[in-house]
């Protein structure tokens, strides 16, 4: 099995209150509007969010991938998208945390997830099997926390604003 991983984790501060930040964090449109490389996001009648991530890999190329997740908690305090049970091969999982520093600051911490597995290199990218699982994975790493700092930028100057 040729298996990819990525993870993010961190922790920052938006001068909101926790309602606002919350509720923005919870609503997909703002990810395919302000995260770079999500191409869409769409909710189908079971409550299940389809992602489609395209991004460039050095070495590799260019590759676009489908993730479909639902919600497993949406509570004051957390919202967790979880791949969707019999997933096999696209696994993606975000996670926010919010704690009220005060009542017009929020801490958020993100965690985000990605995990491809291909029974062959090759059913990922023609290329991937040269790069290797460590490399590619090293890359989808950086790209990860390059998208989330993007989007968190973003996100805090709209809250913020």
């Amino acid at each position: 099995m040729f298996t990819i991983r990525a993870k993010y984790t961190d922790t920052v501060e938006v001068r909101s209150q926790l309602e606002a930040v919350r509720d923005f964090f919870a609503d997909m449109r703002n990810f395919v509007e302000l995260m770079p490389e999500v191409e869409s996001i769409h909710q189908d009648a079971k409550g299940i969010a389809h992602w489609k991530i395209r991004t460039e890999v050095p070495l590799v190329g260019t590759f676009s991938q489908k993730f479909a997740v639902e919600l497993a908690e949406h509570t004051e305090e957390r919202i967790e998208w979880l791949p969707i049970v019999g997933e096999k091969f696209n696994f993606l999982r975000y996670a926010a945390d919010f704690f009220e520093k005060s009542t017009s600051s929020t801490l958020v911490n993100f965690t985000q997830m990605v995990e491809l597995r291909r029974h062959s290199a090759k059913e990922l990218h023609l290329l991937a099997g040269v790069a290797g699982e460590q490399f590619i994975s090293g890359e989808m790493t950086k790209r990860i926390g390059g998208m989330i700092r993007v989007f968190v930028n973003k996100a805090k100057e709209k809250l913020e604003g």
